[in-house]
């Protein structure tokens, strides 16, 4: 069993684990390469069925290319795609253009919250990795949340040989996170693995390509020849930038991300 072998059956392990022990359960798909290969190893783990919802969050700010590779991918993959979105919010006429925080907590965060609240789910499945962000490390593989959806990450269960705590209070989810243990570069040399299909921003074009994707609007592409996955995994064995270099909301405020989380952020 090499690397990839054993990241792939602690995830797979954390995804049944949590299917067998917590009732109405989904799981959060950006169409990202992160939430693609969860869904891909979901997929793995149910012998190629996703046997519950799958869920977009849409701001109606993303790229053209996402709207398109979910289209493509909830056909081939037959899932059961519910599309959330903070209606009110929109009407509003919320956007990054008022700041970036107000807008992913309006669009993003109190989408998922209101939409939690309606269909009852009890735990939520999310591609997030240790190493994307310095608040994302503090994370577990079954994370709760509080009936106000808040993280408290200064008092997270402990979690010993991949004992985890599934134990979910009234009004309360929790957070189930099988990709933890993956590096980003884990995450591509994987895609390239599994032949797992991916959105073409990632790939360069016209010399320029997208590290990680999200809205159009606070999104930045940056120089890069990597037109091919063996290309893109040689770029990250030499670069020192952070992936999310391009995402505005990290730009705006040095801890926006860890308000974002406390308050119900991916």
């Amino acid at each position: 069993m090499d690397y990839l072998d054993r990241l792939e059956s602690e995830s797979i392990y954390a995804i049944r684990e949590a299917y067998t022990k917590i009732d109405n359960i989904a799981v959060l798909w950006s169409m990202g390469k992160d939430s693609t290969a969860l869904l891909y190893l979901i997929r793995k783990a149910f012998f190629g069925e996703v046997p519950f919802p799958v869920i977009h969050i849409d701001t109606g700010f993303k790229f053209k290319e996402i709207y398109e590779f979910r289209e493509k991918m909830v056909k081939e993959w037959n899932l059961n795609l519910i599309v959330a979105e903070n209606r009110e919010a929109k009407v509003k006429g919320v956007s990054a253009s008022g700041g970036k925080f107000q807008c992913c907590n309006s669009l993003k965060t109190e989408a998922l919250k209101q939409l939690i609240k309606e269909r009852g789910f009890k735990a939520i499945y999310l591609g997030i990795r240790r190493d994307e962000h310095g608040i994302r490390a503090k994370e577990r593989v079954f994370s709760p949340r509080g009936e106000d959806f808040i993280w408290d990450y200064l008092n997270q269960p402990p979690e010993l040989w991949q004992q985890h705590s599934e134990s979910i209070a009234k009004n309360e989810h929790i957070r189930v996170h099988p990709l933890l243990g993956f590096s980003e570069l884990d995450v591509w040399k994987y895609i390239k693995r599994e032949h797992i299909p991916v959105v073409s921003l990632y790939f360069a074009k016209a010399g320029r390509r997208y590290r990680s994707i999200g809205c159009e609007c606070c999104c930045s592409s940056f120089e890069s020849k990597a037109t091919s996955l063996n290309k893109i995994i040689k770029e990250l064995n030499k670069t020192n930038t952070s992936e999310r270099s391009g995402r505005a909301q990290d730009k705006e405020d040095s801890d926006n991300m860890q308000k974002l989380r406390s308050l119900g952020y991916m």
